[in-house]
């Protein structure tokens, strides 16, 4: 079965970012490439919050707008900008290996959520029908004080969050990030989702909006829905435990399948109970 690895825009409660690549059966594809050095500060920072270093590299990440902001991209699937990294804490609880991050949404907020439909950016049909379905899936759950209000429409700076499809991404699946200041992460970028189906994508946009509300992906600490062995770091993130005894059923698996059914797991649902 394929998988594909997420990259969610992580916003380690300020602005951290994960992002997907597509892996076959036996073989994990990179979809990224190296373009800029970071510096040996940063990377002497970003080691100290025990966050891996390895093949990090400076991208452009692309806004609803088509303009473009300088970040710096580490593991694969996190995203920081010079100024976070620098204002990073140095935190030594790598090794609990737990669920979410330090910063929540506020609790009892009503999230906005616009579904992006201008220009190149804009979500197909099958993408707003997914992106309606996730949301329908969050608010129909009891016992969780947050809830969201979508629409559909091009004004998105009022709105808490904003999911966006970018075609210039390679690859398959989506960005997103960590909540702060009692706020969402605001920018959920999807791609590379024509060729799946809307179960799929509802997966990939649930799975995205779950980072922007504080989830850290259920195999952080070792990847392996990926096929791989790499631990992606608690550092000044956090990754607190949760709890669960069904992690195969996760939308919060940093890899998914080309079959999902983009609903959430309960260990998922426990977890969005704890949280909120």
């Amino acid at each position: 079965m394929k998988k594909i690895k997420f990259m969610a825009l992580a916003s380690l409660c300020f602005i951290l970012g994960l992002q997907s690549c597509q892996k076959n059966e036996d073989t994990i594809i990179d979809e990224e490439v190296a373009v800029k050095e970071v510096s040996a500060e940063l990377l002497a920072k970003l080691a100290k919050a025990q966050i891996n270093t390895d093949n990090a590299k400076i991208v452009d990440f692309m806004l609803p707008d088509g303009s473009t902001k300088e970040m710096i991209e580490v593991e694969g699937d996190l995203f920081m900008s010079e100024e976070d990294i620098l204002n990073l804490n140095e935190e030594t609880s790598a090794t609990d290996r737990n669920y979410r991050t330090n910063n929540l949404v506020s609790q009892g907020k009503t999230i906005t959520i616009i579904g992006y439909t201008g220009g190149s950016n804009a979500l197909s049909t099958k993408e707003r029908t997914a992106l309606q379905w996730a949301v329908d899936n969050y608010n129909a759950l009891s016992g969780v004080s947050i809830s969201f209000q979508l629409s559909f429409g091009t004004n998105y700076q009022s709105k808490d969050m904003v999911v966006y499809h970018n075609p210039s991404q390679s690859g398959a699946g989506g960005s997103a990030g960590f909540p702060s200041n009692g706020n969402p992460y605001k920018f959920v970028q999807i791609y590379g989702l024509d060729n799946y189906d809307t179960n799929v994508v509802e997966h990939v946009i649930t799975h995205e909006i779950g980072h922007s509300v504080g989830f850290r992906h259920t195999d952080w600490f070792n990847r392996a829905s990926c096929g791989q062995n790499q631990n992606e770091g608690a550092g000044s993130i956090g990754a607190i435990d949760l709890g669960g005894n069904n992690p195969e059923t996760s939308v919060m698996l940093a890899c998914f399948s080309s079959g999902e059914d983009g609903e959430f797991g309960i260990d998922d649902i426990n977890a969005l109970q704890i949280m909120y």
